[in-house]
């Protein structure tokens, strides 16, 4: 089965009502395609969007009622990076989900006839932090370092299997972090201290860190669902902008029409005191070099950020003050 031209095209998007899945929805059907919402639970979704309950992503899930008549899978349900993780297992409990339960996806997609799958996974599959001057590519080795990242290279990998035995087409998409309207957990927090007027002390941060707008993520997303070339592919996506945790600050002000107030502390200062604190990991985040290479999206499908960094962070900005 070909896919279908776009303004025809059968879409299903699992976890359809989330941060992403909301604004993919609305892009679908902005293009004129079928738009079909995989959820957990009975919710309302946009207008438009056929609503279907398939309870919780496992390895038994049956998809049979969500995959009917479908040609491409957008799969976003996962159970996310969790920051504080009480679980004693936590591998296994991200493993029922981001491994069995995409693995089940697909095979039964390839099953119904769907042509193409895509699977957006974690920048996190390639490590944790880039060296100076350094990017992670799609052909880097893969370095995942917590169960989150381990559960989504193995889905990957699983996925690999399938489309080698079957006819249905993988692509694969390894996002950094995504901001923008109705982003919560620590970006969130960012923009209401930097929105407060709080002193932050970052203003010596020079790091390099790849990010990427939730809208430019949906257009890549987009781009990946109808374009030939992304069959079977791998593919990094950022904003194509890199920047520092003190500039990133300047500019969330600069979107809500604040001062930002940087107060220039050493990082080895913070890393210091991070370290007292056992506050290692998010001193890594704020500090820590993480760089993508998108050449490969440019050069196979001709894709380019549609949105700045600036007006990326002013919609995000806009987001919290209006949620």
């Amino acid at each position: 089965m070909e896919i279908s031209q776009n303004m025809t095209m059968r879409t299903l998007i699992t976890g359809a009502n989330g941060f992403v899945g909301q604004r993919l929805c609305d892009e679908a059907l902005s293009r004129g395609w079928r738009v079909r919402g995989a959820v957990r639970a009975p919710c309302s979704l946009a207008e438009g969007v056929e609503a279907v309950t398939v309870g919780s992503v496992e390895g038994d899930t049956d998809w049979t009622p969500a995959l009917r008549q479908i040609e491409v899978v957008v799969h976003l349900a996962a159970r996310v990076h969790v920051m504080q993780n009480d679980a004693l297992n936590p591998l296994a409990d991200y493993l029922k989900v981001n491994l069995d339960g995409t693995e089940n996806l697909a095979n039964q997609a390839a099953r119904a006839g769907v042509k193409r799958l895509i699977y957006v996974s974690s920048i996190k599959v390639n490590g944790e932090v880039t060296l100076q001057g350094a990017k992670f590519t799609e052909d880097g080795q893969a370095a995942p370092q917590d169960p989150y990242g381990v559960s989504k290279w193995q889905a990957e990998q699983a996925l690999h299997r399938i489309a080698q035995t079957t006819a249905l087409e993988v692509v694969i998409i390894r996002p950094p972090l995504v901001y923008g309207p109705g982003v919560k957990a620590n970006f969130a927090a960012l923009m209401r201290a930097v929105q407060g007027g709080w002193p932050l002390a970052l203003g010596s941060v020079q790091n390099r860190r790849s990010l990427v707008a939730l809208d430019n993520l949906v257009d890549f997303i987009s781009t990946c669902m109808a374009h030939p070339k992304a069959a079977n592919q791998t593919f990094l996506v950022s904003d194509g902008n890199d920047l520092s945790t003190t500039e990133l600050v300047r500019g969330l002000a600069r979107a809500a029409h604040v001062s930002a107030r940087l107060m220039p502390v050493p990082v080895w200062a913070l890393r210091a005191g991070a370290t007292l604190l056992g506050m290692e990991g998010e001193v890594q985040r704020l500090c820590g070099n993480l760089q993508v290479d998108i050449s490969k999206a440019r050069s196979v499908l001709g894709w380019q950020p549609p949105i700045t960094v600036d007006e990326a962070l002013r919609r995000a900005v806009g987001g919290l003050q209006t949620s």
